[in-house]
């Protein structure tokens, strides 16, 4: 099987995270698309706002109501940070039959060359950029990379999502009805 890998803080998971990951798993690239919460990102210095196990329930709440989404948990259990590469190499040892690909949106297709060991993910496994706002996808595809043309671009963003929720927002059209409810009962993001 091919799976997608579409990685993150997921702080929280939005509608457009919703919306991309339920695109990339019907569109024909791979079979399923494997949403892998990350603890924390390498590449950003911000921190993480909600803990890790209510970041997983509300990815799973997603996924539950995807067509061949799932959620994937193994960087709970490696080093901090985690990097991409690392994750991919645990991944195969684990699923040797299945094929891994990561997804990225195009905007950080803009420092893609100064990850740990982007070479090797392109090569050794693949990756699929996504359009995002203010982004657009240059007009050659490198090798070992899949663009997106099609799909959907949407300018939400967990830090947006987060702000209107301290400043006392309705957000329940910029995040899934499931995780609006989580976050209410939970109280995330207040501060």
């Amino acid at each position: 099987m091919k799976i997608g890998i579409y990685g993150g803080s997921f702080d929280p998971i939005h509608t457009g995270h919703s919306i991309l990951a339920n695109f990339v798993a019907q569109c024909g690239i791979v079979d399923e698309v494997w949403i892998t919460v990350s603890r924390k990102n390498p590449m950003k210095s911000h921190q993480v706002y909600a803990s890790d196990t209510d970041r997983l329930k509300m990815a799973e709440s997603v996924a539950s109501e995807c067509n061949n989404v799932k959620v994937c948990d193994i960087e709970m259990s490696m080093p901090v940070p985690s990097f991409t590469y690392d994750t991919l190499k645990k991944l195969r040892g684990l699923y040797p039959d299945n094929e891994f690909k990561i997804i990225i949106g195009s905007d950080s297709l803009l420092g893609f060359e100064q990850w740990r060991n982007a070479n090797k993910i392109r090569s050794e496994f693949g990756v699929i950029v996504y359009p995002r706002p203010g982004y657009p996808l240059p007009a050659e595809e490198p090798e070992g990379m899949i663009f997106l043309c099609g799909a959907p671009e949407f300018g939400v963003s967990s830090s947006l999502v987060r702000e209107y929720i301290r400043d006392g927002w309705n957000v329940s059209y910029f995040v899934p009805v499931s995780v609006a409810n989580y976050i209410a009962v939970k109280n995330l993001y207040k501060e």
